[in-house]
C-alpha cells in the first residue's frame, strides 16, 4: 500500500505537468496516424497535374489553393481502394469531406513529387 501511495504520489503531478507543457506547444497525436501521415507528406512534395486533373479542375471550377488547403488537407485517404505497397509511386484514392464525400481525387506520392491523376465530383 506503501508503494502504490508513492506512485500515485509522483504519477499525477507527472501526468499534469507533461499535460501542461505538451498542451502550450500545441503538440498532438494525429499526426502519427497513417491518414494524416500520408496527406502530410504529399502536401510536402512539389504538385504535377495529369491533364486529365487540369480539365476537371477547369470543369468544377477548383483552383489550386482550395485544392491543396481545403480537400487535400480536410481529406481521407481510402486505404481500402488505395495501393500503398506499390513500387515506386504508391498511388492513393482521397475522398473529401469525411462524411458524405463529394469529391474524389486519385494520385501518387512519389519520392520527389505528388501527381494528381483524376478528380471526381461525386
Amino acid at each position: 500500500m506503501k508503494k502504490l501511495k508513492f506512485f500515485l504520489i509522483g504519477l499525477v503531478p507527472g501526468l499534469i505537468i507533461v499535460f501542461f507543457v505538451l498542451n502550450k506547444k500545441g503538440v498532438s497525436c494525429s499526426g502519427y496516424l497513417p491518414n494524416s501521415r500520408v496527406i502530410a507528406e504529399t502536401l510536402s512534395k512539389d504538385f504535377e497535374y495529369s491533364d486529365q486533373f487540369t480539365s476537371e479542375m477547369n470543369a468544377l471550377k477548383i483552383d489550386e489553393k482550395f485544392l491543396k488547403d481545403s480537400i487535400i488537407t480536410n481529406g481521407k485517404i481510402d486505404f481500402d481502394r488505395s495501393n500503398a505497397q506499390k513500387k515506386p509511386c504508391p498511388d492513393y484514392l482521397l475522398s473529401y469531406p469525411e462524411k458524405k464525400p463529394s469529391f474524389e481525387i486519385t494520385f501518387e506520392k512519389c519520392e520527389e513529387k505528388a501527381v494528381l491523376l483524376s478528380l471526381k465530383k461525386l
